[in-house]
């Protein structure tokens, strides 16, 4: 995409100047310009990601990323208002190879900003800002197919809240029969199970016996109605003060008394019923969303903080302060390392917190780590420090924002109130997604430099065969405007969040895991079904309609299956390895004329033929495999566990990515498919806490920066360090990827 803006309407006067950027702020403000209160006035524009431009009001707060085109314009229109020197300025694209953009005069003494065309744009990895009085200000010239620009929703008048009202009208009827269509899919599909359930019932035989842990589950249960009666009991002679009618039989003295499970959506309940506690903290991101970072502790080791101190504290991150030092606990015991987890699609954190001792949160808390669970914008409350519900400004955001803000937003406020340099990362899902992308080159690649590792479950790369069904693919087919006209501007499917306050939450959980089951083919075969209501109380959440669209509309992930590669490129990449694999590395290297014939086939597969093109040009496009990849050099290491029988989405593409090479920067340091898991399987499966949980916590402790400093983790004693230089590459290139030679990128798995 190139700026939109080839001169601008500045005649050479400072009262022209101020005028056009009065109107240009009117554009991009909180409230119209005749509005009593003049409140949130649009500034100037703030470009924390090339692609991300967030808008600073004349209140010191923040509004939603805008096009790049119109912020880029509010800068140079204020740039030129306070100049008061009468210059015109002229935006052009660079007529030769430019990596920055450049500020020149002409023969008139005008002033010509200069910027990359979109072929040299492409080749960049990382659009860097200008010097001087603009410096964050420019824009890129290039815009990622996966990431098309989001629509301009300018400050309130009446026709704007016509249109919405408009949409929110219309979205509510056609979503809702959406929605009802889903259900009755999910209880109709669920008639044959039910029928052959009763039938082995009506044959005397146990329709749960080929469950993989029938006998674990029944085991738990049986100690759960034990604990339940153990309370009861306590209670009720505390209620009569007899104590001696205590009842501590020998075959109660190994359990411990919890009382029984009203099933509330409320997470320190259940970390309390297992020893720990929840604190909440309130973060403010960069582009003005109020999201929950929630605290999970032991209270015989940290004293929550009071309230006041657990607000937010503004946009500004990484400012480099701390709250405190790393240091004692108040029990005297050295501090733990911090760990943040992000969640899946249409989730909360609270996923992690449902399985008790299992859970993975309570886990890794009970084994020696600081938890700190991470929700995205909006979740069960959404908040922002300017906008309200009703503003679509509010909903205007996609993935690519929970990677840039949100993801970055909570980090910094785990380093603030840790005091450690860097911290451990662990996402599911669709958190594994926001991760992958905010890491990109072309996002904000230095985040990486804030994690020792990221561990990513069920890492979501690429797209599973799910993404063909019909419903699916009823989502693909449609325009943009009647994905809007179905699913509105704002939260998607805002009737699933009153279902979720109205029925009772067994009915929900019930129904629940039938329409999920029903959309993304999950079973209950693996997961302790006595606590499957609980599991989908933290679910779903509010999320954006425009976040929905990039998963399921026809521009984005839908499309290309791919969340940072287009179709023809990964197609592209996975041919030309299908025809390298056959050779092998001596044989490459004494048939080199075969090797580049591959991949000048693969190149016109991506780019379409260039038989008439210049063979040195055609040349100067010959890349080795690392010339395409997402991640440079700030990338962290990766831990990544796949799940095989995953048909929401597919790991095995994104472990083949690695191991062939398509990513030289990034340091594998484990890696796991377990076959028989599915999607979900990886967090609440019975048998997590072997496969996935005790495996993180080791990586975790193997790449932590500050094993001197923090208390070895319980099962950690014997793991040694992770040494990265045994694998960083003999070439180092910062940004285009280049490598002499693809070899030199293969990647040793192990530590």
């Amino acid at each position: 995409m190139s700026v939109e803006v080839n001169r601008l309407p500045c005649e050479g006067s400072a009262e022209e100047a101020v005028v056009e950027f009065t109107h240009q702020s009117e554009k991009l403000s909180f409230q119209p310009p005749d509005s009593p209160d003049n409140k949130g006035v649009a500034v100037k524009a703030i470009f924390v990601a090339p692609q991300d431009a967030v808008i600073v009001t004349s209140d010191g707060n923040r509004l939603p990323a805008v096009p790049v085109s119109e912020a880029y314009k509010l800068n140079v229109l204020r740039d030129e208002a306070e100049r008061h020197d009468g210059v015109r300025v002229h935006v052009r694209e660079a007529s030769g190879s430019r990596d920055t953009v450049k500020e020149t005069e002409d023969s008139e003494g005008d002033r010509v900003l200069s910027f990359p065309s979109e072929e040299d744009e492409k080749k960049r990895n990382t659009s860097d800002s200008t010097d001087g009085n603009l410096k964050r200000s420019m824009p890129p010239s290039y815009t990622h197919p996966l990431f098309p620009p989001l629509p301009l929703y300018g400050p309130p008048s009446r026709w704007r809240d016509v249109q919405c009202l408009l949409f929110r009208f219309s979205s509510f009827f056609l979503s809702l029969a959406f929605l009802g269509v889903i259900v009755l899919g999910s209880l109709f599909t669920s008639i044959p199970p039910a029928f052959q359930h009763i039938w082995k019932r009506l044959g005397s035989k146990d329709p749960d016996a080929d469950r993989p842990f029938y006998q674990e589950e029944m085991r738990r249960k049986q100690l759960r109605e034990q604990q339940v009666r153990l309370w009861r009991r306590r209670r009720s002679a505390r209620h009569l003060d007899h104590e001696d009618s205590e009842d501590n039989d020998e075959s109660d003295s190994d359990i411990k008394a919890v009382g029984p499970d009203p099933i509330v959506c409320d997470i320190g309940f259940y970390a309390r019923r297992v020893g720990l506690d929840v604190e909440t903290h309130l973060v403010e991101t960069e582009d003005g969303f109020v999201i929950e970072l929630w605290h999970v502790y032991d209270p015989e080791e940290y004293t929550p903080l009071p309230e006041e101190e657990r607000r937010h504290k503004g946009p500004d991150l990484f400012t480099g302060k701390f709250r405190r030092e790393p240091g004692q606990t108040k029990n005297n015991k050295k501090p733990k390392f911090p760990v943040l987890l992000m969640h899946g699609l249409l989730q909360s954190s609270g996923a992690y917190c449902v399985n008790d001792e299992d859970s993975l949160a309570f886990f890794l808390c009970k084994s020696g780590y600081d938890v700190w669970l991470g929700n995205n914008r909006c979740g069960f409350k959404p908040r922002h420090v300017l906008l309200e519900y009703s503003d679509p400004r509010m909903w205007c955001w996609n993935i690519r924002q929970m990677g840039v803000f949100d993801l970055a937003a909570l980090t910094s406020r785990v380093l603030y109130e840790t005091g450690f340099e860097k911290i451990g990362l662990i996402a599911h899902s669709q958190g594994t997604t926001q991760t992958f992308v905010a890491l990109a080159k072309e996002q904000r690649p230095d985040l990486g430099e804030k994690l020792t590792v990221f561990c990513a479950l069920a890492p979501a790369a690429y797209a599973g065969p799910l993404i063909g069904k019909m419903y699916f693919k009823f989502m693909r087919v449609i325009t943009p405007a009647m994905f809007r006209m179905l699913f509105g501007i704002h939260a998607f499917i805002p009737f699933m969040m009153t279902m979720h306050s109205l029925l009772h939450p067994r009915v929900y959980g019930w129904l629940g895991y039938k329409v999920f089951s029903f959309l993304f083919n999950w079973t209950d075969r693996r997961w302790d079904r006595d606590l499957k209501n609980r599991m989908f109380l933290f679910a779903p959440v509010y999320v954006s309609a425009e976040s929905m669209r990039w998963w399921l509309g026809r521009e984005c992930f839908a499309k290309h299956k791919c969340i940072l590669a287009t179709k023809e490129e990964w197609r592209a990449e996975e041919k030309e390895d299908r025809e390298l694999d056959k050779l092998d590395k001596q044989e490459r290297s004494r048939n080199e004329k075969k090797a580049n014939k591959i991949l000048k086939a693969a190149e016109r597969d991506m780019e379409g033929d260039h038989k008439s093109e210049n063979p040195k040009h055609a040349a100067r496009r010959m890349r080795p495999k690392g010339s395409r990849a997402w991640y440079n050099h700030q990338a962290p290491p990766f831990a990544l566990w796949v799940c095989g029988n995953d048909a929401l989405v597919d790991g095995t593409k994104l472990l083949r990515r690695f191991d062939g090479g398509r990513e030289p920067h990034v340091k594998v340091v484990h890696k796991k498919v377990i076959e028989e898991y599915e999607h979900l399987d990886v967090i609440w499966a019975m048998d997590a806490v072997g496969q996935v949980f005790k495996e993180i916590r080791e990586v975790l402790w193997k790449t932590c920066n500050a094993r001197d400093l923090c208390r070895v983790p319980e099962g950690c004693e014997d793991v040694p360090a992770w040494n990265p230089a045994g694998h960083e590459d003999t070439q180092k290139e910062e940004d285009d990827g280049m490598e002499s030679d693809s070899s030199s990128s293969d990647e040793d798995e192990s530590s």
